[in-house]
């Protein structure tokens, strides 16, 4: 699996302590895989540990969620917070409150955030938390109470210069006011603590478009640099249809591409004629409906039982917006056979290491999580930036500054593929370039 000693041996120092964590345990041999030739080109990193300190969080905390359900039930959840690494700047990383989080699957995020942080080029080191409360079906009423008593613990271990978590897998608006409200009852205080806030109370605006406008720029930046080619008039599959998937339909749409596809946990839909993101936004942001109703809406489109059956609809182009590893080995060599060239990530970690191995040895265009879908994050940042200014930016002066900080993450990513003999890997560039800039910054630093 590893040929450099020092890889192997952190490596499985990680399988004997995490060996019950699977996605953690996946997300750092991706990233150990790729970091092979730097740390034999860098001996200073083993010589400083460097490794086994960025696999090693600088804090986890775990912690009981109390509340009371609209009945008057007491309800238990667990929440988490990972502090992984502050070397370039605070803890940033968003709460996923899903019942499949688990401290391996908060871990895994938090590990990819790391990177990802450090490709926006913005001080940001890397954190992620949530819960496993699942807020589907759940009142406003309940979903509030549950978010103040998961703020009252979390409020402890953040601040706006420790730790600024954001948003996730059902944690949008709704929740984050409802945990900004609840920190500043606490703390008594008016802080950037978290983004992706309202534009009534320090929002910035571009941020609930930021990851999936942000996936396009970069795949466009991809075509445009390693094809000659672009979005304008491809066939395009995207899964999910939360925010990420809905807004980069949208911008895909505006550069010319037919978006055919989308789904949720039940199914997919399938419109030949490109979907109608209104209908999708009405269902999804409107009503919080299912994705089903999008068939029963719009004559010619299919709903079918299942979202993995999302990847067999043949395109030109596959951006994953759902959730971990949801393309395995199966699926990627479907979508392959079916003439499919490039797959760009819009979640976190969608494709298994099976997948990937498809992806590499059929040639296509891969865009990694952590450079693909950095998008979120870099405008958390600029919302970091813009409440400490007390200053709020334009749609358009966020969007372009969104934009630019995509195309430099696939340059850097691009330049390190070819700085290390492999260029148009994006996977090892991304890796490479992400990690040295904090592996730089730990050595500096000194042992902590």
């Amino acid at each position: 699996m590893f040929t450099n000693e020092y890889v192997k041996r952190v490596y499985q120092q990680v399988e004997r302590r995490d060996g019950n964590q699977p996605e953690f345990l996946q997300a750092v041999r991706e990233v150990f895989e790729s970091l092979e030739p730097v740390v034999a080109k860098h001996p200073e990193y083993e010589a400083n540990g460097v490794l086994e300190r960025l696999v090693e969080p600088e804090r986890v905390v775990k912690f009981r969620v109390a509340w009371t359900d609209d009945q008057g039930r007491v309800q238990v959840n667990r929440g988490y917070r990972v502090q992984f690494n502050s070397a370039i700047g605070p803890y940033k990383g968003g709460l996923r409150f899903h019942p499949t989080v688990t401290e391996s699957v908060v871990k895994f995020l938090g590990f990819e955030q790391i990177l990802k942080n450090s490709l926006t080029g913005l001080p940001m080191g890397g954190g992620k938390g949530g819960s496993d409360f699942d807020p589907k079906g759940r009142s406003d009423a309940e979903v509030m109470r549950f978010c103040q008593a998961f703020m009252t613990e979390l409020q402890r271990h953040i601040g706006q210069f420790t730790d600024v978590p954001a948003g996730d897998i059902n944690v949008g608006g709704r929740e984050i006011g409802y945990l900004f409200g609840q920190y500043k009852r606490l703390r008594d205080e008016y802080s950037g603590v978290l983004t992706g806030k309202d534009m009534t109370f320090g929002g910035s605006l571009a941020r609930t478009e930021a990851t999936g406008y942000g996936l396009c720029y970069y795949t466009q930046e991809a075509l445009k640099a390693l094809r000659q080619d672009s979005l304008q008039g491809k066939t395009v599959s995207i899964s999910g249809s939360g925010n990420v998937a809905i807004f980069a339909t949208e911008k895909a749409q505006q550069l010319g591409a037919k978006v055919v596809t989308a789904s949720d946990s039940d199914g997919y839909v399938y419109d030949p004629d490109g979907i109608d993101l209104n209908l999708v936004k009405d269902i999804k942001l409107g009503h919080r409906g299912r994705i089903k109703e999008y068939a029963d809406r719009v004559q010619g489109a299919e709903y079918h039982e299942g979202c993995k059956g999302v990847w067999t609809v043949p395109c030109d182009i596959a951006l994953p917006c759902a959730t971990q590893n949801e393309i395995d080995e199966e699926s990627a060599g479907t979508l392959v056979a079916n003439g499919c060239t490039v797959v760009c990530e819009g979640a976190n970690m969608p494709s298994t290491p099976g997948a990937i191995a498809v992806y590499q040895e059929q040639g296509l265009l891969y865009g990694p999580a952590k450079a693909a879908n950095a998008g979120g994050v870099a405008v958390s940042g600029l919302e970091m930036s813009q409440n400490s200014l007390r200053l709020q930016w334009t749609f358009d002066e966020v969007d372009q500054r969104l934009k630019d900080i995509m195309t430099d993450i696939f340059q850097k990513s691009y330049e390190a593929s070819k700085e290390y003999g492999k260029p148009g890997d994006l996977m090892l560039g991304a890796n490479v370039a992400g990690f040295t800039k904090v592996a730089d910054a730990m050595v500096a630093q000194g042992v902590l």
